[in-house]
């Protein structure tokens, strides 16, 4: 194993696991942290609470990303609604070399980067399929049974930093790959996480009670060919099984699964609606199709009493 030198741009639940592994694993991992959370990884390290069992893992934790020097690779692990406070640190850590990942929900996040001058020749498309949370200062905990990740060039193809990064990752445990088409990747996995914002956002409950409605199963299944129709029509190469899979993932979730956007919704904070359905409203808008179930899911879930 070739040990990297590796910043988290966010250390909430994602990029806290992320980074917990892989410095378990032997690199060197900075976390870009404040306030309590800041503290509690400097005095006690950081707490990785799984399904299997929990670890403590020493970790360094910086409130600046001017703080950090030598990094090789910068993982971004916000929601999307905090990228734009996220992205100078990811701009600077890249002008001095470090590849950065975005894990972001949504398919747009790579190009917001380079809007917010993160050289693109540093950037790489990335995603993240996982359910974990920050539990508190200093603890964070993996709660899904599955753990992956996906890294590929934006142009396509397969390199030897995405390879690298992909090995990393699988050696500290993950399911990770380098993809050779990760916009389609990223498609893929918006078509999964929308369908199930806006299902169980308009219902405002968890995927099982939605299965067994009346037309619940329509609704699930309208909602995600909208999605690939949009992506299809952008000239995206979405497997021609794709609904059919994500359909069969679908309907074998637990009863009380939830999507981390209705979770977002019931606390009363910031959602990532506008990267999610929204995204799927107004991409296909432009690409003339037509989406109905994410149009009223982008107007009703906006409005907030």
């Amino acid at each position: 194993m070739t040990r990297m030198n590796i910043a988290i741009l966010g250390a909430g639940g994602v990029g806290g696991y992320f980074g917990g592994i892989l410095a378990r694993a032997g690199h060197r991992v900075a976390l870009l942290a404040r306030g309590a959370h800041l503290e509690a990884l400097r005095e006690r390290g950081l707490e990785v609470r799984t399904p299997e069992g929990t670890f403590t893992v020493a970790v360094e934790a910086v409130g600046d990303a001017d703080e950090l020097r030598g990094i090789e690779l910068a993982v971004i692990a916000v929601k999307s609604y905090s990228l734009a406070e996220i992205a100078p640190a990811a701009r600077r850590l890249a002008e001095r070399g470090a590849v950065v990942l975005p894990l972001l929900n949504g398919v747009e996040a790579a190009d917001r980067l380079v809007e917010s001058g993160v050289p693109g020749e540093q950037l790489l498309g990335g995603l993240a399929e996982i359910s974990a949370v920050r539990l508190g200062p200093g603890i964070v905990e993996r709660r899904s049974s599955f753990y992956r990740m996906v890294a590929g060039e934006r142009a396509g193809g397969v390199s030897e930093r995405a390879e690298r990064i992909a090995a990393a990752f699988r050696e500290a445990g993950a399911e990770a790959r380098a993809s050779a088409d990760i916009t389609a990747d990223l498609w893929r996995k918006l078509a999964f996480i929308a369908t199930m914002s806006a299902a169980c956002g308009l219902a405002r409950t968890s995927i099982g009670p939605i299965r067994r409605a009346p037309l619940g199963d329509l609704l699930i299944e309208r909602a995600l060919r909208e999605v690939t129709a949009v992506a299809r029509a952008r000239g995206v190469a979405l497997p021609e099984d794709v609904e059919e899979k994500i359909l069969g993932f679908v309907n074998g979730l637990p009863d009380a699964m939830k999507p981390s956007f209705l979770l977002d919704l019931e606390s009363g904070g910031p959602t990532e609606l506008d990267d999610l359905c929204g995204a799927v409203s107004r991409l296909g808008r432009q690409a003339g199709v037509e989406t109905p179930v994410h149009d009223v899911a982008t107007a009703a879930l906006s409005v907030r009493s």
